[in-house]
């Protein structure tokens, strides 16, 4: 964290933190949405995106990265995978993919934003985490999330 956390302060961005594993479906998808060609420029204006393993089963153990369970409890998680957090360049916590429910609820993990509260969390988040981003970028973000929502 210490790396990405240097290279956020000297880009001027927020470090987009996701947890995921190996046999997670939605985090495979999450990868793939992050990776996509028309997001991936966007998304990264903005954000650092550093992914950390856990929750792995006994025989993929090795994947993880050492002391992440710990860095996902101090973020809000678990609550299912992926989970994720955007942070400060110091580490500090801006918003989780905790969605809030009741007042004084901790919410829940939204995991990947494919249903329509989930997609309106996560832009929410992305323009807490990013007040500079434009109107632009957020719809690109949104739309694509949308459009993904409808061809599943």
């Amino acid at each position: 964290m210490a790396q990405a956390e240097a290279r956020a302060a000297a880009e001027h961005k927020t470090i987009f933190l996701h947890f995921g594993a190996s046999w997670c479906g939605w985090c495979k998808r999450l990868d793939a949405f992050l990776d996509r060609k028309d997001i991936k420029p966007v998304f990264e204006k903005y954000f650092l995106p550093v992914k950390l393993v856990v929750q792995e089963h006994p025989e993929k153990k090795t994947l993880e990265n050492p002391g992440a369970d710990e860095l996902l409890k101090k973020l809000g998680g678990p609550g299912g995978l992926p989970y994720f957090a955007f942070l400060d360049a110091q580490g500090g916590l801006i918003v989780n993919s905790r969605r809030p429910s009741a007042p004084g609820g901790d919410g829940e993990n939204i995991g990947y934003p494919g249903e329509s509260v989930e997609i309106d969390w996560f832009i929410q988040m992305a323009k807490k985490a990013a007040p500079g981003m434009s109107d632009e970028d957020s719809k690109t973000i949104e739309s694509a999330l949308r459009s993904a929502k409808k061809s599943s």
